[in-house]
């Protein structure tokens, strides 16, 4: 009589399972690209708020403030800080061009020699450079 062919095979045994760690060499260059790409978006983030301080701290002032003299200071001294000394100690003609460039509004030569009369202050005056302080633009390129 012949033997049983079944009669050899064995149980089946499950393989053992796959330890995660240590990792693939792929998992480490991915893990490393997204701790440098991380990092990068930290710093580009905190150089951009470190940037745009000046500008946030003049927009806080110009909330408070009500005299039209003082926030075309203000105004200058964001030009100052952003562009150039230069831009900031022109005549009042470029000193329209530039701030008309810079906030995307119209000043005009007798509203900026009007801040320097002894008169009562003008409301209007003073929400227009409170609107050009926050239109301001930070990055457009002036030349002087």
């Amino acid at each position: 009589m012949q033997p049983n062919p079944l009669d050899g095979l064995h149980d089946i045994i499950a393989p053992s399972q796959v330890s995660w760690w240590p990792l693939a060499p792929a998992w480490w260059v991915i893990i490393t690209l997204l701790f440098i790409a991380t990092c990068a978006a930290a710093f580009w983030f905190y150089k951009n708020h470190k940037f745009k301080k000046p500008k946030r701290y003049a927009i806080d002032l110009s909330k408070t403030e009500q005299n039209p003299l003082t926030l075309h200071i203000i105004l200058k001294r964001l030009v100052i800080e952003y562009y150039d000394k230069r831009l900031a100690a022109q005549s009042t003609t470029n000193w329209c061009n530039t701030l008309n460039a810079l906030t995307g509004l119209s000043f005009s030569e007798q509203e900026i020699l009007s801040l320097y009369n002894t008169e009562q202050a003008n409301e209007a005056l003073s929400d227009k450079f409170r609107q050009g302080i926050k239109q301001f633009k930070l990055k457009e390129s002036v030349h002087v």
